[in-house]
């Protein structure tokens, strides 16, 4: 499971002293921890307890790449050359976690697929399509870009 893995590379950059992965990755835990006290409250609510998934972690990750970037470009306004480092060595330690990423052209052509399927032919459209699309990448693509190639394709 994605959530050991992470426990394993926490303990192995604290002895090893890798201060940059170890702040990185303490609040990388900080967060699946939460996510389980939140799950943990709601699942004893229903009657019944269940972990983490590894994709619940995966969007955790996901959700704290995304974080880091939204602080590097004010990062980049202000001229914070130091705090730009950091993020982005944050960033890379973060990814580590994903999946492999699917390229530009992968996700064209599931995008093509998915609007040929749904039908979509507009912009507007896009409701129908994103959900599918996004499920079927798991992790593997940005919801950013993703937006871009389907918003490209309907407005051929």
């Amino acid at each position: 499971m994605l959530k050991q893995e992470i426990e394993k590379k926490f303990k192995e950059a604290v002895k090893e002293k890798k201060e940059r992965e170890i702040s990185t990755l303490r609040m990388l835990r900080a967060a699946v921890l939460e996510k389980e006290r939140e799950k943990r409250c709601k699942s004893i609510q229903e009657g019944k307890e269940t972990g983490l998934s590894d994709e619940e972690v995966l969007q955790i990750v996901m959700s704290e790449i995304k974080k880091r970037k939204e602080s590097l470009a004010l990062f980049r306004e202000g001229k914070r050359d130091d705090l730009i480092r950091q993020a982005e060595e944050e960033i890379e330690i973060l990814k580590r976690y994903l999946p492999e990423q699917a390229s530009a052209e992968e996700i064209k052509d599931l995008a093509k697929e998915i609007i040929k399927k749904t039908g979509a032919k507009e912009i507007k459209d896009m409701g129908r399509v994103m959900p599918q699309l996004m499920g079927r990448l798991k992790g593997r693509a940005e919801g950013k870009l993703v937006s871009e190639v389907v918003r490209e394709l309907l407005s051929d």
